[in-house]
């Protein structure tokens, strides 16, 4: 029995992780987060975790902020941004540092990412 890959998606919009949890659970085992400080925590609970998909525009640190902390302890998990607004300064210095790999736009294009997410598990 194949066990689904673990990804963590960090969001301070509960709809946003409810969409997203119902629309990924088939092919994922999904965690979620409100907020980097518990998106941290849930990534020190769930090491085996290889995907993290943040959303950028949250309250506490940001998605760029969130995903420093957690490379410096979880370097072999792949991180991407979601962001609702256009890209930033800051995204692109991440995109251009290896930091994250890519950024998807809100609203969120399933396939999109489904497709990002399968490239990088082959």
């Amino acid at each position: 029995m194949n066990r689904k890959p673990k990804i963590l998606y960090v969001d301070d919009e509960f709809i946003n992780l409810q969409l997203f949890k119902i629309n990924f659970d088939n092919k994922y085992e999904v965690f979620t987060a409100e907020n980097g400080i518990t998106g941290l925590e849930v990534l020190d609970n769930n090491p085996d975790i290889v995907v993290v998909i943040s959303d950028m525009k949250m309250p506490l640190m940001n998605g760029i902020e969130f995903i420093k902390k957690a490379k410096e302890k979880y370097s072999h998990i792949r991180f991407y941004i979601l962001t609702g607004f256009q890209i930033t300064e800051e995204i692109q210095e991440a995109l251009n540092s290896k930091l994250i790999l890519k950024y998807f736009s809100k609203p969120f294009n399933l396939n999109k990412i489904d497709d990002t997410l399968r490239e990088g598990s082959d």
